[in-house]
């Protein structure tokens, strides 16, 4: 059996194969090759765990992760765990990953096929809310997804982002691109093209002013629970829809399950991000046209991501 830590997944990372990677598993899901009950989470106050296999007609693989949001005041990773690979046919474990970076990893390039297919693609500010690691890598994709030339941060914390931003403009690693921060959240919003959010708050981080957030692309990382809510009230008033990946992501974040039981949002405005990619459409932000991607994940992702880095590893 293969054990794969951080630093050897990162060395087979190519981020376009990523996005790749992503998009294929869409196909999968749209076709129904794959079997994946829902996931199951274990909660204590505000630590979580969650379990998530999924099949598909190649491989087994079952994610488990800790999320704990309080680990950011020791300066830990919130977010921790395991990837287990198993044989689709006899069922022996073939790999262990390292459960953080594959979700790192594949949640950037569920945000990175987002952009691709709905930020404008002369698309050249991006704004990431949040200076965490989704918040890094979901940069780190807006750069490969559309010709970046600056990217703006806003962090909701007092902390010093000096360091984390020299790390973000080196991993960005593209002559002429900038890392900027912000000073406050409707500064991004007005300088940036694309918007990332990707915190774990229970009120809106955008401002609810329709003039800043118009023509904008808006992927939505971070609520994962009905409690949870980065997005103002007025984007219902500027997207004509709000993609998404599974149909259960209206009931399981609140940025979806609010608007919904408040009837500011009606399931008609819903499209599942597999049947929009298959239809070959166009709806790409810019001159006043709102585009909005809310990703909870699935477990779908993770086997095809961390497939595709086995298959890497192994390769060399």
């Amino acid at each position: 059996m293969i054990v794969l830590e951080k630093q050897e997944i990162e060395s087979l990372i190519d981020l376009n194969q990523m996005m790749d990677q992503i998009e294929e598993a869409y196909r999968i899901f749209g076709e129904g090759d794959y079997y994946m009950p829902p996931r199951q989470a274990v909660e204590d106050a505000n630590k979580s765990m969650m379990y998530m296999p999924c099949y598909t007609k190649e491989m087994i693989g079952t994610k488990i992760l800790s999320i704990f949001p309080d680990n950011a005041k020791l300066g830990l990773p919130s977010i921790d765990g395991v990837m287990l690979l198993n044989d689709y046919q006899t069922g022996k474990p073939l790999a262990i990953l390292d459960g953080q970076t594959v979700t790192a990893w594949r949640t950037g390039a569920v945000g990175g096929v987002g952009i691709r297919h709905l930020a404008a693609k002369d698309s050249h500010t991006a704004g990431i809310i949040g200076a965490g690691v989704q918040g890094f890598h979901q940069a780190l994709y807006a750069c490969a997804a559309r010709d970046i030339h600056t990217v703006y941060v806003y962090n909701h914390s007092s902390r010093d982002l000096t360091d984390y931003l020299g790390r973000l403009e080196k991993a960005i690693d593209k002559e002429g691109t900038k890392v900027v921060q912000c000073k406050t959240v409707e500064e991004l919003a007005e300088k940036s093209d694309i918007i990332c959010t990707t915190t774990p708050s229970t009120t809106p981080v955008l401002p609810n002013d329709k003039a800043l957030l118009e023509g904008k692309c808006i992927i939505a990382i971070g609520s994962y629970t009905p409690d949870m809510r980065e997005i103002p009230d007025v984007i219902w008033d500027l997207v004509d829809k709000v993609y998404i990946e599974l149909p259960y992501a209206c009931e399981e974040c609140g940025d979806l399950s609010q608007p919904l039981s408040e009837g500011r949002l009606t399931m008609d405005r819903v499209m599942l991000m597999h049947e929009y990619l298959a239809s070959g459409a166009d709806e790409e932000a810019g001159a006043g046209k709102t585009t909005y991607f809310k990703s909870v994940g699935m477990g779908l992702f993770d086997v095809c991501i961390a497939q595709k880095i086995l298959e890497q590893a192994k390769e060399r």
